[in-house]
């Protein structure tokens, strides 16, 4: 019996806004993501991977399509995570704690411990700096099995042994489920990362060898955007 894919999008069109600058980020797409992949999702600068991560989390609505996710999907995990800023670090963990109906204290904890935090565990978030939160909301995911997670430059966060710690998490956490990866680091990218999809100019293209996307990917970056 063939599984569904994890996520499927029909027709998807979006078009993001900002003052009077219009970016195509999907033109009418339609693709299925497979299950069970790590994949690293590519695109030049500006091209809406952000966007894209948002709209497979159900966070940003379509302008035109469906997208489907079958199974649970993680909150896009990376530096503009949302956190409530007049929470405490503590107060954001027992939060999502009730809302996935995890044991609270067993997953205050994990998160208190993982982040490496301290004190500021216990400060209001709007006093976090950008890494601190990407952190936080890093921990967070780790502690639940997600079938999809969605990892925005996570794993540019912190020092070496820190980003070392994250990435051999991830191949825990990531037993069993999919991930899609945004990140600069190619150096992260080939080490999660089993496959690719490449997003240009409103149109999302799955690679199911990494190298092949990559390689398309680095040739668009080589033609100039019209």
């Amino acid at each position: 019996m063939t599984l569904p894919p994890i996520v499927r999008l029909k027709y998807v069109s979006k078009l993001m806004r900002a003052g009077s600058a219009r970016r195509i980020v999907l033109g009418g797409v339609t693709i299925d993501i497979p299950r069970g992949k790590r994949i690293a999702l590519l695109g030049r600068n500006g091209a809406g991977k952000t966007s894209l991560l948002n709209l497979i989390a159900g966070s940003l609505r379509p302008d035109q399509g469906t997208v489907e996710v079958n199974g649970t999907v993680s909150w896009p995990i990376g530096i503009q995570s949302g956190l409530h800023p007049d929470l405490t670090g503590a107060q954001n963990a027992r939060f999502v704690a009730r809302v996935y109906g995890i044991d609270e204290r067993e997953f205050v904890g994990f998160t208190l411990e993982f982040a490496e935090l301290g004190s500021h565990f216990d400060a209001p978030i709007r006093t976090y700096s950008t890494g601190m939160r990407a952190r936080l909301a890093f921990a967070m995911s780790m502690a639940i099995r997600f079938d999809l997670f969605l990892l925005d430059e996570i794993v540019a966060v912190g020092d070496s042994i820190f980003r070392q710690k994250c990435e051999e998490s991830l191949d825990i956490a990531l037993a069993g489920s999919t991930a899609i990866l945004v990140s600069h680091s190619f150096h992260s990218v080939r080490r999660l990362c089993n496959a690719a999809l490449v997003l240009e100019e409103g149109s999302l293209r799955y690679f199911g060898d990494l190298s092949e996307g990559i390689e398309r990917h680095e040739r668009n970056l080589r033609i100039r955007p019209r």
